[in-house]
């Protein structure tokens, strides 16, 4: 060709490489190979690895479990399918104060994992004239429904046979008394250290064993609750259960305004660069004022961790406002670095200006650009669907089975109608090295896919946006249809191309990634402060890593450009895009 960056500087493409690609006499070069489809097979290998891995997920995980605890018989409260039927028993209580307790001592092996819980519709309190007891399950010779069971507040120990009450006297169960009272903190009953006087009178006039009182009784079960296991499968968790309100203003939403916008630069162009400005700052500071206003600093409406009653511990586990607060300062930064940059660049604005005329006049002629955006917007839609559930599956799955506690504790059992003193442990979701690995790959394939469906559409925009720009005016000369001439040019001969660039960003991107975790962890683990050496070469290595990263994406954006129009393979174009090809 005539230069190494004609597309780019807009000089007519001239002249032969010797391989007749301008042997069609065309706008864009049709005389192609299939290029790079080495990679185009990796890339369907490990869709084919993407699809078993999600298998496995849909096999073995229960997004339910990312919400809810489990009960004393293993079973993840809110299932349908447990036995018996927990739908509208979503809320894990333990019923053992004094297992609580234990499980809270540093010298204790007892964890909170096993000590004894159950999923209730909501957490119970004390009574306020008498005792009130939450009994296990009604099972054996206890002859209830769930139903009666709930409608009885959980309580039938007026059924129980002498033996069965000095159990519970004993906190061996069937049942236990309410002592302590308690507040639903995502879905688990969050004990507050402070006793009811007349239920303790009630239970020591009954003959019950000591129960122990200490602010441990709470933190311990606060400390479980915002572990930051628990943190990162709540935030999975809603992510799951907020998907109406991220399809229609993550994705619906968007691509309306996207086609809106594209119209307004067709009609209006002159001012759509003013427009763009002031609407993105804006914007801005309206999400900066939202930020304010969830954290607590403007009005009344602070975003609680506590899911029904206040958390009486919310300055230690506002673990969520603590983010909230920390995204405002961020927002405060980017509203003020948005304003100050759009000062700057007004000259540059101005510039931008003319440069939309252009494009408004592309989007005249070839008015596919228009429609073409809702097809890979589509597939990405429907990818992310698929890979949002594939993901709450896999982080969800894990074996249930009991622990090996080895702990001295006993309880009823309703169907051998004795203290069995052999299955005390409880139960926990235990995971294998492998289920890392799964979720570590889906996370891969995810940032893969994406970049791969927006290559492809660079791509195919490119290669129709050419046909116009080299045609000089003359409609004769740009194809018919030249939004899907270019990508029927691309699904042909490109795709292994478009592949290879995608993986190359996704790679990059990734162990940028895990460097950066890798030094968030040593800096958490690392009691000392680090030397300024230290920190000069963490900082710099960041900062290299993120500058290979723009650069690569940059490249990559113009190699995308060149193999729409010369259909070469992805490392040719991007030496013919950055000029080191010198044919």
């Amino acid at each position: 060709m005539g230069g190494p960056l004609g597309a780019i500087i807009g000089r007519y493409p001239t002249g032969s490489d010797g391989d007749g690609e301008m042997a069609g006499g065309g706008i864009i070069r049709h005389n192609r190979k299939c290029r790079d489809l080495v990679f185009l097979v990796i890339f369907i290998a490990f869709w084919v690895a993407m699809i078993v891995n999600s298998s496995f997920g849909f096999n073995q995980g229960n997004p339910l479990r990312l919400t809810y605890g489990l009960d004393y018989k293993g079973n993840v409260c809110g299932n349908k399918h447990a036995d018996p039927d927990l739908r509208e028993l979503e809320v894990r209580y333990w019923m053992n104060p004094n297992q609580v307790y234990e499980s809270g001592l540093k010298s204790s092996q007892f964890k909170l994992a096993d000590a004894r819980s159950i999923c209730l519709m909501e957490c119970p309190v004390p009574s306020d004239d008498g005792l009130n007891w939450i009994c296990d399950y009604p099972e054996g010779d206890i002859r209830l429904t769930v139903d009666d069971w709930i409608d009885r507040d959980y309580d039938y120990y007026e059924f129980l046979t002498p033996e069965m009450r000095n159990s519970s006297l004993q906190l061996q169960g069937p049942c236990y008394p309410v002592i302590y009272p308690s507040v639903n903190v995502l879905w688990s009953c969050q004990f507050i250290a402070r006793a009811s006087n007349v239920s303790s009178r009630h239970w020591q006039q009954m003959g019950g064993v000591n129960i122990q009182e200490d602010i441990i009784i709470d933190k311990t079960i606060h400390k479980a609750i915002n572990s930051p296991s628990a943190v990162l499968k709540r935030y999975v968790a809603d992510i799951g259960k907020a998907w109406p309100v991220l399809i229609v203003c993550g994705g619906i939403l968007p691509l309306f305004l996207a086609v809106f916008w594209l119209l307004m630069i067709r009609h209006f162009v002159s001012g759509m660069t003013w427009i763009t400005v002031i609407l993105f700052n804006a914007l801005v500071i309206s999400v900066t004022m939202l930020y304010y206003a969830k954290a607590g600093w403007i009005g009344n409406d602070a975003v609680s961790v506590v899911i029904g009653e206040s958390d009486p511990y919310v300055n230690i586990s506002g673990r969520e406002l603590n983010h909230l607060r920390a995204i405002a300062v961020l927002m405060t930064v980017v509203m003020i670095v948005a304003f100050l940059s759009s000062i700057a660049i007004v000259r540059r604005i101005l510039m931008a200006t003319s440069v939309l005329k252009v494009a408004a006049k592309v989007i005249g002629e070839v008015q596919a650009l228009i429609i073409f955006p809702i097809l890979p917007y589509a597939i990405l839609a429907i990818f992310y669907m698929f890979w949002l559930s594939a993901a709450l599956h896999l982080f969800s799955s894990g074996q249930i089975s009991r622990n090996d506690c080895n702990a001295n504790c006993c309880s009823f059992d309703l169907k051998a109608n004795k203290v069995n003193c052999d299955n005390c442990c409880g139960y926990s979701i235990h995971y294998t090295p492998h289920i890392a690995a799964a979720i570590l790959f889906h996370l891969f394939g995810c940032y893969w896919a994406t970049q791969f469906i927006i290559a492809s559409s660079s791509t195919v925009i490119a290669g129709s946006v050419a046909s116009y720009y080299w045609a000089r005016g003359e409609i004769s000369e740009i194809p018919f249809l030249p939004v899907f001439s270019s990508l029927k040019r691309l699904m042909r001969y490109s795709l292994g191309s478009v592949a290879l660039g995608s993986l190359v960003v996704s790679i990059v991107e990734s162990v940028r990634f895990i460097l950066e975790s890798i030094r968030r962890r040593l800096k958490h683990t690392d009691t000392t402060n680090l030397s300024h050496i230290g920190k000069m070469t963490s900082f710099s290595s960041n900062c290299c890593l993120g500058c290979i990263d723009w650069t690569i994406r940059s490249v990559n954006r113009n190699a995308y450009i060149m193999i729409a129009i010369t259909g070469k393979s992805f490392c040719k174009a991007s030496a013919i895009a950055t000029g080191f090809d010198h044919e």
